[in-house]
């Protein structure tokens, strides 16, 4: 018997700018129309564990406190082919997962699953791939993964071939100190997965017009986070969140994620702000609600979360991306 296994870390990341829609003809490499500026979180982990083992007869995949979909165990075992394909091998596999936080619900879960998924299958199977490879790979699995491989703040360029769109590390970690406060409005699951509801976005009339601005808006958000020019910078996240869900609701048929403490949660981030607290809200595709702001005034912040009694919360750093880890889950 041959056994070969590996366990892999990779983090959640929160979209600055964002992703929604593929090009035409590449659904299955996932090319996206635009590329994307984000920020891998240190506190929103995925945790895979995957073994080759030639006496394996099928494919095990588990999802740990969760019930796996027969869809979602579909997509894992796809990717799963892939990374066979590459390294010549039909050995079946067993893949563990546990996630810290809730999955579906907008928040970038499949992002770091894949990341994860990706960087442990390829580690087990012993694919010496570099950090672009993974990217790559990773990328087919779920488009937003290819962000959570590399560290801190990264780019997704969106490039016109599978070769040419991958993520990059931009900064460190540690090169801006600012803090994603997540607040978890509902941890249900989301209606309609991301990768049905972005086949509606270019019915919406509003879609060409927000491309038309997308690299004039990345090369911004560089801009502000290289200077650190905070309010700049939150300015432009909050109105991009705005835009693409102004995209996803106009699409054919509408399609709305917020729910309404979603939007109750929008307008309490705009009354802080008017009483002196500067802080930004961004959303993924879904209802929770990504809080941006400045180290020094993340006690101010938890403070007002805890008198409105927002009871679920999970505060994140700038982090790291996917990496190995020595502690397997069986």
């Amino acid at each position: 018997m041959k056994t070969m296994k590996a366990t892999a870390i990779a983090p959640s990341n929160i979209a600055f700018t964002k992703y929604w829609g593929k090009r035409e003809g590449e659904e299955n490499l996932r090319l996206p129309v635009n590329g994307s500026i984000s920020m891998n979180l240190s506190n929103m982990l995925t945790t895979t564990t995957v073994e080759f083992n030639e006496d394996f007869t099928e494919d095990s995949v588990i999802l740990k406190n969760e019930v796996i979909g027969q869809r979602e165990k579909e997509k894992v075992v796809h990717h799963l082919d892939r990374i066979r394909l590459l390294a010549k091998t039909d050995s079946r596999v067993r893949v563990v997962t546990v996630y810290n936080f809730p999955i579906g619900a907008g928040l970038s879960s499949s992002a770091s699953g894949f990341a994860a998924l990706t960087l442990a299958a390829t580690r087990a199977i012993e694919l010496k791939l570099s950090q672009k490879e993974l990217s790559m790979l990773a990328r087919q699995g779920s488009g937003s993964a290819c962000r959570s491989i590399p560290d801190g703040f990264v780019e997704w360029l969106d490039g016109d071939s599978s070769e040419t769109s991958y993520a990059v590390s931009l900064f460190k970690p540690d090169y801006w100190d600012i803090v994603d406060i997540v607040v978890i409005v509902n941890n249900g699951r989301k209606k309609v997965p991301t990768t049905e509801g972005m086949k509606l976005a270019k019915t919406s009339p509003l879609f060409n017009h927000r491309l038309t601005n997308m690299k004039n808006k990345n090369i911004l958000c560089k801009k502000y986070i290289e200077e650190k020019k905070f309010t700049a910078f939150g300015e432009l996240i909050e109105a991009e969140t705005l835009e693409m869900h102004s995209v996803i609701m106009t699409s054919n048929p509408p399609l709305i994620y917020w729910i309404p403490e979603t939007l109750e949660t929008m307008l309490k981030v705009r009354q802080w702000r008017q009483e002196g607290l500067e802080v930004y809200f961004t959303i993924n595709t879904g209802h929770n609600v990504h809080l941006i702001i400045e180290k020094k005034n993340e006690a101010s912040l938890l403070k007002k979360l805890s008198n409105e009694k927002y009871k679920n919360i999970i505060v994140n750093y700038p982090a790291i991306g996917a990496r190995i880890s020595s502690e397997d889950l069986f």
